[in-house]
């Protein structure tokens, strides 16, 4: 059992948990049983898996499968689990995988969504999670969004990070452009416009832009979009967060399309 917050494979793990160790080491953190089962469930790449002698107690099954996934497999001491994860409880199992290059780019049909400058690992994992649940052909971001390794990026996907078709473009002007050339509807939403989101035809191949969370989107993508469309507010409310305007319009398009 590793026990020592001073062994050096310890010391190790604890580093990813920054944005800069991650790129360095070429490995990300899967934290809880439920993330590390969807990595399995897809067969995703694990290097090393660390857990407690009361998680092992309680999954012997999933821990036997891991030993014959994994690079590494070690048990460590709840002290050792706590100061690894990025969680303030976590649920007695943590894994790293290797870093894979991410796509560029996504086949332009059904219903994309676009996201530019999403900083909150919180937001962008819900909207993982919520595109697979409405059943979006896939997701951009731009390059200067969070980390789509990020531990809470993950975590908030609850599993589907591994499911979703995502791409990260370095020139989301460029790609919205590549898209509507190739049929796409571009849909952005701004407050003055007249249309409301669900007023909108979404039935033909769309892709949907979405901004940062406080400037939202930039002009030069409000400019490409070929319909601008708005969410009704009451009075004195500015904005509604960016996960829930990419679940309202999500779920507009699985709506129509039913």
């Amino acid at each position: 059992m590793l026990t020592s917050l001073q062994n050096p494979f310890v010391k190790q793990i604890r580093k990813l948990q920054s944005a800069k160790e991650r790129k360095e080491q070429n490995l990300f953190l899967l934290e809880g049983t439920h993330l590390i089962e969807s990595a399995c469930a897809v067969d995703y790449p694990l290097v090393s898996v660390c857990c407690t002698e009361q998680w092992l107690a309680n999954h012997q099954f999933l821990w036997e499968s891991l030993r014959l996934k994994a690079q590494r497999t070690d048990i460590v001491s709840a002290e050792v689990l706590r100061a690894i994860a990025t969680t303030v409880n976590p649920d007695g199992v943590i894994a790293t995988a290797t870093r894979l290059n991410p796509q560029t780019k996504l086949p332009c049909r059904g219903l994309l969504l676009a996201l530019e400058t999403v900083q909150d690992p919180g937001n962008l994992g819900t909207i993982i999670r919520t595109c697979a649940a409405a059943g979006a052909a896939g997701l951009y971001i731009s390059s200067d969004s969070v980390d789509l390794d990020h531990p809470k990026v993950l975590r908030a996907s609850a599993g589907q990070w591994f499911r979703l078709p995502m791409a990260v473009s370095d020139d989301l002007n460029a790609t919205c452009l590549e898209c509507q050339k190739l049929g796409m509807q571009i849909v952005s939403t701004a407050s003055s416009a007249k249309l409301t989101y669900w007023e909108l035809d979404l039935l033909r191949p769309t892709l949907i832009l979405l901004g940062n969370e406080g400037a939202g989107l930039s002009n030069q993508l409000l400019g490409i979009a070929d319909k601008q469309v708005n969410i009704p507010l009451q009075a004195g409310v500015e904005s509604v967060n960016v996960a829930i305007a990419a679940a309202l319009l999500l779920y507009e398009a699985e709506r129509q399309q039913r």
